[in-house]
């Protein structure tokens, strides 16, 4: 993505740079790592190497909005992806929060679409370019994709104007029937969508689906209701509130920004667990984030 934020921090400046961009262009044209799984005939999820986004409308309709936007060099997978069942671009793009890898493509799809993006107001300093997230821990311990968290990039991005904030009456724009949840933990601003009607849950990372701080899980997918990727989230009293508060609205289907889709049963006795449980299951037991 030529507009991409340099990842000043990494070793090796350009160079390593470069070299995760060819590995994501490489990752992008492999089809396991972008698989297309349908929850709901209106809830479509893609896989983006390391995170999924949301196709959310009923195939063939006008109206349709794009939850997140993955990570780099998957811009072209996600609009093929969407023609194939839209024919037209979203109404918008609606994002759950804003690290590395739910906003990779993002800059691709609006300079391809040129469509309004959401997000909750706490969120607006770190994609206006006026904050950045907190650096990743690596010392939380968990697997591979933990200790290798010091590579990735916490910088904010910058969409001026393009980005603009939630409805305060917690609506979606182009979601009718959806509300959003405030989530906070894993980031400040962090937000859940919920549809009563159904019991749809688009999670964003307040939980997952699989160990994330793994590479094997993440490479096999392996099914776990799992707190938020443990190197990233900086407030886990906040995380554990908004867990319980996504468990009390049980949910009957979920996508989650890791992981596969998961439902009924396996889902909400999972959650359940996880909310009651936060403590030993999800907060790390060192780290310069735990309390």
């Amino acid at each position: 993505m030529a507009n991409a934020t340099p990842i000043n921090r990494w070793s090796g400046g350009v160079v390593m740079e470069m070299q995760e961009n060819r590995y994501l262009q490489q990752l992008a044209n492999l089809n396991p790592i972008a698989s297309v799984h349908e929850v709901l005939p209106d809830l479509v999820m893609l896989r983006t190497a390391i995170a999924n986004v949301c196709l959310v409308g009923e195939p063939g309709r006008a109206d349709w909005v794009l939850v997140d936007a993955g990570v780099h060099f998957f811009g072209g997978r996600i609009a093929e992806t969407a023609e194939e069942l839209f024919r037209r671009p979203p109404q918008a793009i609606v994002l759950t929060h804003g690290h590395f890898d739910h906003v990779g493509s993002l800059q691709e799809l609006i300079e391809r679409w040129d469509v309004p993006v959401y997000a909750h107001e706490l969120e607006l300093p770190y994609l206006t370019g006026q904050d950045n997230y907190v650096e990743p821990d690596p010392t939380v311990g968990g697997g591979l994709m933990a200790r290798m968290s010091f590579l990735y990039p916490n910088e904010g991005i910058d969409l001026g104007d393009r980005v603009q904030a939630l409805p305060a009456d917690h609506s979606v724009p182009g979601m009718p029937g959806w509300q959003w949840v405030h989530t906070p933990g894993h980031t400040v601003g962090h937000v859940s969508l919920f549809r009563e009607q159904d019991r749809a849950l688009i999670a964003g990372d307040a939980f997952i689906t699989t160990r994330q701080e793994s590479a094997l899980a993440v490479i096999l997918q392996e099914l776990d209701v799992h707190g938020p990727p443990a190197y990233f989230t900086p407030d886990w009293a906040a995380a554990w509130d908004s867990v319980q508060r996504l468990a009390a609205l049980k949910p009957q289907y979920a996508v989650t920004g890791h992981g596969l889709p998961l439902a009924g049963a396996q889902l909400q006795q999972g959650l359940e667990k996880l909310a009651r449980e936060f403590d030993t299951l999800a907060i790390p037991k060192h780290g310069r984030y735990v309390q």
